[in-house]
């Protein structure tokens, strides 16, 4: 046994000591009363939101028709109040692109202090829609409709602002500006062409500038350098066109009494609610996934409470609208600059609104000599890129390019609110077509019927399987192939049904399909009824599997039935179990499983597990007697290897032909145990090409430098630093290891001894984590823990220690310090607790050093 952890297990003084610190008290005294702070990370980002905010607030302003002032009031209001009351605090909110097509209707129809009173009867809307909590509603859209909105939007801004940037004044509709555009080339404003094309140049390539030169320049945002580049031409050249006006703040137009037929002031608060609110959702939620790549930053930030949020907006939105400001949403650009800026509370979007409100009273004659051809010019790269390229390819791949292109294009010809009811017309229109329309098809091959099902089994599609399958002749082989994920409790009847009856008859029938699983059995054996009716295809109890399996019933004989029948769910390979056919059965125990395989829980020759509860791993287990049968370990690596060549292979084929062309390049190093349980690809949601994985017993990364190092470890390390140019290391632990438990259970002699001493190559190998033991023993040094709960217990504890104390040895390889250095590499800790199915990052290294658990992230958007 080990000299430092025994000891501590017995002595109740050391117990009594670590008790405290891996237990926190259960009435903790209330925190002291500390004065506000503002951090200087908080300082940092509001001076970038801001640079970035200005610019584009005046340049929507400009594109929306309202008063420049308008802009400035909504990026105050946005910063003040949203920032103040809404539940995302690091969203940014101001006035958005998304809203310049909507506020510009309102104002061509009924000017401008009629729709200061829509954006603040939309605020109250907003308000009630958060006190009734439907935030979570809202992202039910389906995202192929929001990025149709958006993509409609960007269309409309850009076709309007090429006037403005051509030197002309735009018209009210899209089809009235692709109509003048001919004539408003024939009559271009060099000026104001020349302050475009520099501002459009400025915005390209800047962020573009190579080396490190580069890296210091981009921290000034591209849309300032842009406008002020434009501005200092102008002035210097002391060119003549159109600039920035804004009149004396006394002459500010506030909101009045709307003024207009009811049902179209309603269509329009109705119109501003839908689209502030489903944008400001959306950029919650991807503001959570852009604080949740930043573990550091992930335990500071709470997620954001979107009901809340929808409060802030409408607050923003009532307060903005009465004091003559356009309305408010959260926007995506200034929202992940300042996340990217190092934002650690709400306090940097609060601030950013302080800079606007001193920037409009004191900035005037500064703002004053902006040309509008470059805010023009910035507000149109703007609304290009709101088609964006990326949400082009997922709803091709989701196959829902006709919602996107009809939302698109109602937008553009339409309006807001008329497209996008079109889109969710066609979406529903989809959906149930979907759902509906299923193919089945029969034939005969080599006298076997096969019968094909392409799209979801229900009751719709009920009559015309029924007549299918009752075209194979009595006594046939059927293979009944399901190509599709769900099937209702009227399909599932009628299949199993007509099963039970053909094989009754003397027929035998075969299941099988992209999404298999469907458990057939004999009639009359027990667990016919255990797979229930309205689940997905291939899916056992809620759970969906790719896996692909194949299932058989025959026609009842005399033979003894105990091992011909399947009766496997469709995630038993996880379950290290496989349905074995007849002749490869063992002769005694259960059908389909090796006599010498011990029962769950049993204890094994060497085996370093500690037992059966949850979360207790084997990890490496030196098993000197091992099944002397190949057989069923044969077969089961053949159905794998032929279910990949028939399933998979053919949608990664192409991925796989491109990695193959332009080699692997990898942005991650993960370094993680051995162990059987843990699936890199799954718990990472990494594909191809992603990972470089390096995996060992015990997640073990020995020091550099000593005898006892490693090369394999070191190799890898310096191979993924140096020539694949990975941008992070994860040392990766999990719960229950065995090679942990070995070395708690291992004298220290036998660990800690010489190479020409140690007994086994595993035991030379575990000398590599007595570092951790020792640390793990040191009183001196903090114990790694998990958020919300002790460790629970000393495998557990050495697990997280050990994750720690390899990061350091990682530091001490040449190649991982000279990047860390250079700022091109980060290191990370992770846990991953098997039972739980739960992951941990470790979001502190110095001090306190705390596994802080990952959330689930909202896919909606």
């Amino acid at each position: 046994m080990s000299a430092c952890v025994p000891t501590r297990a017995t002595d109740s003084h050391a117990n009594a000591h670590r008790t405290k610190r891996v237990h926190p008290p259960h009435s903790p005294p209330p925190p002291p009363h500390r004065r506000f702070r503002v951090a200087g990370a908080d300082v940092s980002a509001s001076i970038a939101v801001f640079l970035i905010a200005l610019p584009l607030s005046l340049g929507i302003a400009l594109a929306t028709g309202a008063p420049l002032q308008a802009g400035l009031v909504a990026a105050a209001a946005g910063g003040l109040v949203a920032g103040l009351l809404g539940g995302c605090p690091l969203q940014v909110s101001g006035p958005a692109a998304g809203l310049t097509v909507v506020t510009a209707d309102l104002i061509h129809r009924y000017g401008w202090r009629t729709t200061c009173a829509v954006t603040v009867l939309a605020g109250l809307a907003q308000l009630a829609l958060g006190c009734v909590r439907v935030a979570r509603t809202a992202l039910a859209v389906s995202p192929a409709i929001v990025h149709g909105m958006l993509a409609g939007i960007g269309v409309t801004i850009a076709v309007a602002q090429v006037h403005i940037v051509l030197g002309g004044t735009p018209q009210s509709s899209v089809l009235a500006n692709l109509r003048a555009l001919p004539a408003q080339l024939a009559h271009l404003h060099p000026a104001d062409v020349a302050m475009s094309a520099l501002t459009l140049a400025l915005l390209l390539l800047w962020p573009r500038v190579p080396g490190r030169v580069g890296h210091l320049m981009r921290r000034i945002p591209a849309a300032l350098v842009a406008v002020a580049g434009a501005t200092a031409t102008a002035s210097l050249t002391g060119l003549s066109l159109a600039k920035v006006d804004l009149p004396s703040w006394s002459s500010h137009a506030l909101a009045g009494l709307p003024e207009g037929p009811v049902l179209g002031i309603a269509a329009a608060v109705l119109t501003t609610t839908l689209v502030c609110s489903v944008q400001s959702l959306l950029g919650a939620v991807a503001v959570d996934k852009l604080v949740a790549g930043r573990p550091g930053l992930s335990a500071r930030v709470d997620r954001s409470d979107l009901n809340r949020e929808l409060l802030g907006q409408g607050a923003a939105n009532i307060v903005s609208g009465a004091l003559g400001g356009l309305p408010v949403a959260g926007v995506a650009v200034r929202s992940s600059a300042n996340v990217q800026a190092g934002a650690v509370s709400r306090n940097s979007t609060m601030l950013h609104g302080v800079l606007v409100v001193i920037a409009a009273l004191l900035m005037v004659p500064v703002l004053e000599l902006i040309p509008l051809a470059s805010l023009a010019a910035l507000v149109m790269a703007v609304g290009i890129q709101m088609v964006s390229l990326h949400h082009i390819r997922t709803v091709t791949r989701h196959r829902e390019v006709l919602v996107y292109a009809v939302t698109t294009l109602g937008v553009v010809f339409l309006g807001v609110l008329e497209g996008v009811l079109l889109g969710v017309t066609v979406a529903v229109a989809v959906a149930l077509n979907r759902l509906a329309h299923t193919r089945i098809t029969h034939d005969e091959k080599e006298g076997v019927h096969h019968v094909h099902v392409r799209g979801q089994l229900t009751f719709l599609a009920v009559p015309r399987l029924s007549r299918t399958l009752h075209l194979v002749p009595q006594g046939a082989h059927v293979v009944v192939e399901l190509d599709g994920s769900f099937m209702d409790h009227a399909a599932y009847e009628s299949l199993q049904d007509w099963q039970n009856s053909h094989t009754a008859r003397g027929g035998s029938a075969e299941l099988t399909g992209r999404r298999t699983g469907v458990r057939t059995t004999e009639p009359g054996c027990p667990g016919d009824e255990a797979t229930p009716a309205d689940t997905p295809t291939g899916t056992t109890s809620g759970t969906t599997t790719e896996a692909p399996a194949r299932t058989t019933a025959k026609a009842p004989t005399d033979e003894p039935t105990t091992s011909t029948v399947c009766r496997c769910h469709p995630w038993t390979p996880w379950r290290n179990h496989q349905c074995d056919h007849p002749q490869s059965a063992p002769p005694s125990g259960h059908p389909g499983e090796p006599t010498d395989r011990p029962a769950p829980g049993a204890a094994t020759p060497g085996d370093t597990g500690t037992g059966p509860h949850p979360g207790a791993g084997t990890g490496p287990n030196p098993n000197p007697n091992p099944s002397p049968s190949p057989g069923p370990g044969g077969h089961q690596l053949a159905r794998g290897i032929s279910a990949f060549q028939r399933h998979t292979a053919p949608l990664v084929r192409g991925e796989l032909a491109r990695l193959a062309r332009e080699g692997q390049r990898p942005s991650q190093l993960f370094l993680t145990c051995a162990d059987s349980r843990l699936v890199t690809s799954m718990i990472t949601s990494s594909g191809p090409g992603d990972l470089f994985v390096v995996r060992n017993v015990g997640n073990l990364v020995p020091p550099p430098g000593e005898e006892s190092g490693d090369d394999s470890v070191a190799a890898a390390i310096e191979y993924a630093v140096d020539v694949l140019r990975v941008r992070s290391i994860t040392v990766c632990g999990h719960s229950g290891c065995g090679a942990m438990q070995a070395l708690l259970n291992s004298a220290p002699d036998s660990v800690n001894s010489a190479p020409g001493g140690a007994r086994t190559p595993l035991q030379r190998w575990l000398r590599h984590g007595r570092p951790s033991l020792e640390r793990m023993a040191d009183d001196n040094r903090p114990w790694a823990r998990l958020a919300g709960r002790a460790p629970a217990d000393a495998v557990e504890q050495l697990c997280l220690t050990n994750v720690v104390q390899q990061l350091e040895h990682l530091r001490g390889h040449e190649s991982v310090a000279r990047a860390l250095r250079e700022g091109t590499l980060e290191l990370h800790g992770m846990y991953f607790h098997v039972g739980e199915a739960q992951a941990y990052l470790l979001t502190g290294m110095d001090g306190d050093q705390l596994f802080d658990g990952v959330g689930v992230a909202d896919m909606s958007a």
